[in-house]
């Protein structure tokens, strides 16, 4: 059996071999101007952030991925946030409502509920993440089946519904009853998983802007999930991405919708407070 410190060694090599000296990416002082709207995509990191400015993951991206997400006629991601539209005004389960029947128009009703997610739920007395609440309205009340997390429809309705907070800042309250939360996300984020013993912060906020593989590593902000993958040609979800990353380091992974993802998010969010919603946004 090794020892820690030989198991540390095996993990920094295992990273050092996919992980390289940095290298010219897309233009790094370009803005992200989405149909005529500019993005904050870059900005001070708070007081007491481990990281002294915040980036967005567009900034990581080849010319060739910024540009689709910079008009929605070229942004893939719009086919499924068609898909939602309509499924926002379609009637399903034994209540006989649609999303519509107590929402209304979604752009109205929904402006600003991504900025804030994930939030505490005071009726539920638990963090709830976005799909948490709209499966709570598909279940109690349009008495419909709910949706699976990291799935084709629920993905394409956050997304739909995020849409309507592009150009807002990330603003995650942390304190109060969400404070036990953050804490646990936080830990996760440093905690060193799998068999290559590799943490989220060994990637995304050591070695970020350096190349593992053939891509950049980013900060690994979620200010523009769902995002559209093009390695994947689909819609991906945080908790997918989560599931992801923590399986590439040869762990046995939580599940999206878990405690811990959803604690997780939370405190992913909050390393991107101020950067703009940029959902749905295009990556590789």
């Amino acid at each position: 059996m090794f020892k820690a410190s030989q198991k540390l060694a095996i993990a920094a090599l295992a990273l050092g071999a996919l992980v390289s000296a940095p290298a010219a990416w897309a233009d790094e002082e370009a803005d992200l101007i989405i149909n005529g709207e500019k993005m904050d995509i870059r900005v001070e990191a708070p007081e007491g952030h481990p990281l002294d400015e915040i980036l967005s993951g567009w900034i990581f991206r080849t010319d060739e991925t910024q540009a689709l997400e910079t008009d929605d006629f070229d942004n893939p991601s719009f086919i499924f946030v068609e898909q939602a539209q309509e499924a926002w005004s379609t009637v399903e389960g034994e209540a006989g409502k649609s999303c519509e029947s107590c929402h209304g128009d979604v752009a109205e009703s929904m402006k600003g509920v991504r900025a804030a997610m994930p939030k505490y739920n005071e009726q539920a007395k638990d963090l709830w993440s976005l799909e948490n609440y709209i499966n709570s309205c598909r279940t109690e009340r349009m008495q419909a089946k709910p949706w699976k997390w990291a799935k084709a429809d629920m993905d394409a309705m956050v997304a739909l519904i995020g849409l309507q907070s592009r150009g807002m800042p990330m603003s995650v309250k942390v304190d109060g009853p969400a404070a036990e939360y953050f804490k646990k996300g936080e830990e996760i984020y440093y905690t060193r998983f799998g068999q290559l013993e590799l943490s989220c912060a060994n990637c995304h906020e050591d070695n970020y802007g350096n190349m593992i593989r053939a891509d950049h590593l980013s900060q690994g902000q979620i200010n523009g999930f769902p995002t559209y993958r093009l390695k994947n040609t689909k819609l991906n979800s945080i908790h997918a991405r989560f599931k992801g990353c923590i399986r590439d380091t040869r762990a046995e992974t939580f599940s999206p919708g878990s405690e811990e993802f959803r604690a997780l998010e939370l405190y992913v969010a909050w390393r991107g407070q101020g950067l703009s919603i940029e959902t749905p946004s295009v990556r590789q």
